[in-house]
């Protein structure tokens, strides 16, 4: 079982940037895939941004240009770098991984974006 933990957030004003890390359990080499995904009051969770086993990478259009997931296997970390926030970008921010079949998630790190 992968165990995820989410460091990082925190109130920012509008313009800023923040680097949001997530620590895995056990190696990421051989995970499928990990992402961000984040969730806002009242809304659903949405990915944010994945990277697979390959080195590809997906972001969802809101974030492109903003944001930027990469990751360090020695550490077995995976960032969420985040620059030029928006207050709608204000969520919690959760770390997920695929492996194999299984979903694995951390509990979240808030997000705040002043205007």
């Amino acid at each position: 079982q992968v165990q995820l933990v989410e460091s990082g957030g925190g109130l920012v004003e509008a313009g800023g940037s923040l680097r949001l890390s997530c620590a895995a359990s056990e190696r990421i080499f051989g995970i499928n895939a990990m992402g961000w995904y984040r969730q806002a009051p009242g809304k659903q969770r949405e990915l944010v941004a994945d990277i697979i086993r390959g080195g590809s990478r997906n972001y969802a259009d809101s974030v492109q240009g903003r944001f930027t997931i990469f990751r360090d296997n020695a550490k077995n970390t995976v960032y969420l770098q985040m620059n030029s926030l928006k207050p709608e970008d204000t969520a919690v921010y959760y770390c997920n991984a695929v492996q194999n079949t299984m979903n694995y998630w951390g509990k979240g790190t808030l997000v705040t974006v002043s205007s």
